[in-house]
């Protein structure tokens, strides 16, 4: 049965480790159980928000609505051929454990993805990516539960509309969508992307690394340069990667060759915003409980006991920096609530 509880605290709930309440929240993993509360209280769904691992938001203040947490972990196979498998995961499966699983099973694809905080669920929604890979290529459907009417549909990796970040989840039209599971196509024959020049690097002696070997690579790469949230609290890479044209891509290298470019669509690339934040003298900046972490210019760090203006102040003062020296505006990545 589920448990309304009110007033609870979402300072656990949130990886940049911000003190805030909920009016209201529940969590369950049983979908009837989930869809038959919310026929029951409409009234508690006016305002609503889906909280998986809070580790991709930045909450300002209490959220005056209802939260809801789902906790299906369930992981399966719902089809396979002779080439490739589709691998369902509950929204609220940990992520980096899922794709332990996936490589444990011999199943490639998402090992560029390791470590990454957050569930299952918010893989879709943000379209998460590192190193090469975005998990919208490798989505087959998700499973939705519009939180209005219990309807269940599943959209396909089209009708996801995903980009850069981006997806139809994060449309308003979709803010009453809850992500319930996730089924991913991935390769029974290992095939690794070493697109990511660092990994290039690394594998430059072993040119038929395993999808282990990819997996724990990205790992300590991960850990050697980004803060483990249990530890600091921050909520990965604060901003995107600015999407520019080639022509300008072309002149900023020439400019700043030291620039990193990443391949982007047909027709754009991306500039390294770590490297822009850097270049202004932000790395490793600190101001009280508020700073830049020393070993990534993009995440921003909460020492301990930090506001969330005071965080949005110093984002504010490096976006003015970048934008004075590089004519480059820079957007968040994170969600501010």
């Amino acid at each position: 049965m589920i448990q309304l509880l009110k007033n609870y605290p979402l300072v656990t709930r949130n990886t940049f480790k911000m003190v805030a309440d909920a009016s209201g929240f529940i969590e369950t993993g049983n979908q009837a159980e989930l869809i038959e509360w919310i026929m029951d209280h409409p009234a508690k769904t006016d305002k609503v928000l889906i909280l998986g691992g809070g580790s991709n938001i930045l909450l300002t203040g209490d959220f005056d609505g209802l939260v809801i947490h789902p906790t299906n972990t369930g992981i399966d196979v719902v089809y396979e051929d002779h080439y490739s498998v589709g691998v369902r995961a509950g929204a609220g499966a940990e992520w980096d454990p899922f794709v332990e699983w996936c490589v444990n099973q011999g199943y490639s694809g998402l090992e560029n993805l390791s470590l990454i905080p957050g569930t299952v669920g918010a893989s879709p929604i943000q379209n998460i990516g590192a190193y090469g890979v975005e998990a919208g290529n490798l989505v087959d459907y998700v499973e939705v539960i519009n939180i209005e009417t219990g309807r269940i549909f599943n959209l396909d990796s089209a009708e996801c509309h995903f980009g850069y970040r981006d997806s139809i989840f994060k449309q308003s039209s979709s803010e009453r969508w809850l992500v319930w599971s996730v089924t991913f196509r991935l390769d029974k024959e290992p095939m690794v992307d070493l697109s990511y020049e660092p990994l290039r690097r690394l594998f430059k002696d072993k040119p038929k690394p395993s999808i282990r070997d990819v997996r724990q690579a990205v790992i300590d790469i991960r850990r050697a340069k980004l803060p483990d949230p249990a530890e600091i609290g921050n909520a990965g890479s604060f901003f995107k990667n600015p999407v520019v044209t080639p022509c300008h891509g072309s002149v900023m290298k020439m400019d700043y060759p030291d620039i990193p470019l990443y391949p982007h669509e047909i027709g754009s690339v991306k500039l390294s915003a770590g490297w822009l934040i850097e270049q202004c003298g932000w790395k490793g900046f600190r101001d009280g409980p508020v700073g830049v972490y020393p070993g990534q210019a993009l995440v921003l760090v909460n020492y301990g006991g930090a506001k969330a203006q005071e965080i949005i102040e110093l984002s504010e003062k490096i976006k003015a920096s970048v934008k004075q020296r590089f004519n480059i505006p820079l957007e968040p990545e994170i969600r501010i609530l």
